[in-house]
C-alpha cells in the first residue's frame, strides 16, 4: 500500500515579490525624509566633540598654571610692584633697563658660562659612555646604573653632600692631603673656584640624563648596521662617525637645548651650597631674592622676563642652524 500520510518537509522561503521591495524602498525614503535614519558614528557630532572632551581638563590645568601667570608676570614687569601692596604704579620699561645697565644685575649672566662650559663637558662624557655601553661589554649594566644614580638623587641632597665635600677640611681637602695636597683652600669661598665647584657638581648630576638620551637612541639603531660596517672593515670610530652621529642628531640638538636652558636657570645647587653668596648667584637665584627679599616683583618679573626670551631665542636658533631633519640609514 502507498503510504499517503503527509510529511514534514522544509519550507523554502519565497524571494521578496517586487511589489515588497518597492514598499520597502518606500519606507526607508520616508524614514530617511522625516529624519529617523540611523547614523553612522563616523558621521555623528558627538564623535567631533570627543577629542576636545578628552582635552579639556588639560587644557584648562595648563592655561589655568601656564599662560595666565606669564601673562600676568610680564604685567608685572612693567610696574613696580612691591608684591604686597594692591598699588602698582606703572614704570614702563625701566625694569628691563635695569637689568642690563645695573652691573649687579647684569653679573649673574657671566655665572652661567661656568654651566654652559659645563654642560658641554657633561654631554661629551655622556656621548662617550653611551657609545661604549651600547656595545657588548662585560658589567655594562652595572656602569648603566652607576652612571644614572646621580639624576635619581633629589637636588638639596647632593647639595648638602657636596657642601660637606668642598668645606674646609672635608672630603676633599681630606683626599689631597693623602697625596701631600695643600688644604688650606676654601673652595667655596672664592668666586672663581666656588662656580667651578658648583659646575662640577651639576656635571655629575646631569651626566645621567644625557646618558639616558643618547642610550637609547644608539640602541635604537638596527643591527644590521654594525654587521655591515664590520663587514667592510669600519672601525669603532667610523661606526660612531658615519652611524651612531647621524642617527642620533635630533637628541644631540635635544640635549644642546637643555643644557643652555638649564645653565641659564640653575637654581637648587648653587642655593643650598651658597645661598648666591661668594660671586656664585646666578639667574634664578637673583630672581628669588628680588621678589620675596627686597620686594621688588616687578623687577624680579622682568628678569623672569628676560630669561624667557632668552631661552626661546636660542631655541630658535639652534633650531635654524640645526635643522631637526629625519634621518634614514636603511
Amino acid at each position: 500500500m502507498t503510504d499517503t500520510t503527509p510529511r514534514s518537509a522544509a519550507v523554502t522561503p519565497r524571494p521578496p515579490t517586487d511589489a515588497k521591495r518597492a514598499k520597502a524602498r518606500s519606507a526607508r525614503s520616508f524614514r530617511s525624509a522625516r529624519g529617523d535614519a540611523p547614523r553612522s558614528w563616523k558621521h555623528s557630532p558627538l564623535r567631533r566633540i570627543t577629542p576636545w572632551l578628552f582635552l579639556a581638563v588639560p587644557l584648562a590645568l595648563l592655561i589655568t598654571f601656564t599662560y595666565v601667570p606669564v601673562v600676568s608676570m610680564i604685567g608685572y614687569s612693567f610696574t613696580d610692584w612691591d608684591g604686597v601692596s594692591p598699588d602698582r604704579r606703572a614704570v614702563g620699561l625701566d625694569n628691563y633697563v635695569q637689568i642690563f645697565t645695573r652691573p649687579e644685575l647684569f653679573r649673574v649672566f657671566f655665572v652661567s658660562g661656568y654651566y654652559l662650559a659645563a654642560s658641554v663637558v657633561q654631554i661629551a662624557v655622556a656621548l662617550y659612555f653611551a657609545t661604549v655601553l651600547s656595545f657588548d661589554l662585560r658589567l655594562r649594566s652595572f656602569f648603566k646604573g652607576i652612571l644614572f644614580f646621580p639624576y635619581l638623587i633629589n637636588g638639596v641632597a647632593i647639595g648638602f653632600v657636596f657642601l660637606y665635600f668642598f668645606q674646609e677640611g672635608g672630603t676633599l681637602d681630606s683626599v689631597l692631603s693623602w697625596f701631600g695636597a695643600s688644604t688650606g683652600h676654601a673652595w667655596l669661598g672664592d668666586p672663581t673656584s666656588a662656580n667651578v665647584s658648583l659646575a662640577g657638581v651639576s656635571v655629575w648630576r646631569f651626566t645621567g640624563l644625557n646618558f639616558v638620551l643618547f642610550l637609547g637612541a644608539i640602541q635604537s639603531i638596527p643591527a644590521e648596521l654594525y654587521e655591515a660596517a664590520q663587514l667592510d672593515g669600519a672601525g669603532r670610530w667610523k661606526q660612531f662617525r658615519h652611524i651612531i652621529a647621524p642617527s642620533i642628531r635630533p637628541v644631540l640638538s635635544l640635549s644642546v637645548i637643555l643644557a643652555i636652558s638649564g645653565s641659564l636657570s640653575v637654581f637648587e645647587i648653587p642655593y643650598v651650597m651658597t645661598g648666591g653668596a661668594s660671586g656664585t648667584s646666578t639667574f634664578v637665584i637673583q630672581t628669588v631674592k628680588l621678589a620675596f627679599q627686597f620686594n621688588k616683583t616687578g623687577l624680579a618679573s622682568a628678569g623672569a622676563v628676560v630669561l624667557l626670551l632668552i631661552i626661546l631665542a636660542i631655541t630658535w636658533i639652534q633650531r635654524r642652524l640645526v635643522p631637526d631633519d629625519k634621518v634614514d640609514l636603511v
